[in-house]
């Protein structure tokens, strides 16, 4: 991988830093973030208002923790991509095991360029991505192209909290704890720790949140929304490609 954090990884330096931990990924991001992920998660579904009838896409699916959510929440049929094999093939697993995999297509592929035609999708969720790509604008904007008009968006992120005792103690701990967290977990995790340790910080300097709804409005959402979570750990953005009707959840 390289090793120049200011840059984010290619997609081959992704794959490599995710290969190995597909396996117990959802019980070690849910310790590694104090239990969080999984409520960011679900608090993201909920900015859905999608009913049965709806096809979402749910980008950087990862082991389809969030696919399987908006099935069960929403009802809707899903389409998850990722650019990890080893997550997809976990996710294949975790859906059969849980009776959902007649509901969830899962696609191998690139969110920098999505396999699908324009304006596929009621409704698209997408999660830690921005941080991998050379130009989110760019990213941004070909998430919505594959919306139909009207369809919802709704991402999230890391983010750095805004109150300073707890961006204090955030630092700290993305800079020490996590990285010390990870390597208790295993080799791969420790790789993983050492990055994130680095890739959110540095994200958040290039691209503070102003900054980001910014890139979410010209990349071609209306109604562009943040909503903090976990005193600014984790962001929720949402918006809408215009035009058209939305569906009612």
């Amino acid at each position: 991988m390289t090793t120049d954090a200011a840059l984010p990884p290619s997609r081959d330096d992704t794959r490599r830093l995710f290969a190995g931990l597909a396996d117990d990924y959802e019980r070690h991001a849910s310790w590694l973030s104090f239990g969080q992920d999984p409520r960011w998660k679900t608090a993201l579904v909920a900015q859905m208002p999608v009913g049965p009838d709806a096809h979402v896409l749910d980008v950087a699916t990862g082991t389809a923790a969030i696919a399987a959510r908006l099935v069960e929440l929403r009802g809707c049929r899903v389409t998850g991509i990722d650019a990890s094999p080893d997550m997809l093939d976990r996710a294949r697993r975790r859906l059969d095991e849980r009776g959902l995999g007649d509901r969830i297509d899962l696609v191998e592929g690139d969110a920098r360029r999505l396999p699908f035609p324009d304006r596929t999708f009621d409704g698209l969720t997408v999660s830690y991505l921005l941080r991998y790509v050379q130009d989110p604008l760019a990213t941004i904007s070909e998430l919505v192209r594959v919306l139909k008009p009207g369809a919802p968006l709704a991402s999230l992120e890391f983010g750095v909290p805004p109150w300073a005792p707890a961006r204090a103690a955030w630092r700290v701990y993305v800079a020490v704890g996590l990285p010390a967290a990870g390597s208790l977990a295993g080799p791969g995790w420790r790789r993983a720790g050492r990055f994130l340790a680095r890739s959110i910080p540095e994200f958040y300097d290039r691209h503070p949140v102003p900054r980001l709804l910014e890139l979410y409005a010209a990349g071609g959402l209306e109604g562009v929304t943040l909503r903090r979570m976990s005193l600014g750990g984790g962001n929720i953005i949402w918006g809408r490609r215009p035009g058209g009707a939305a569906q009612g959840g």
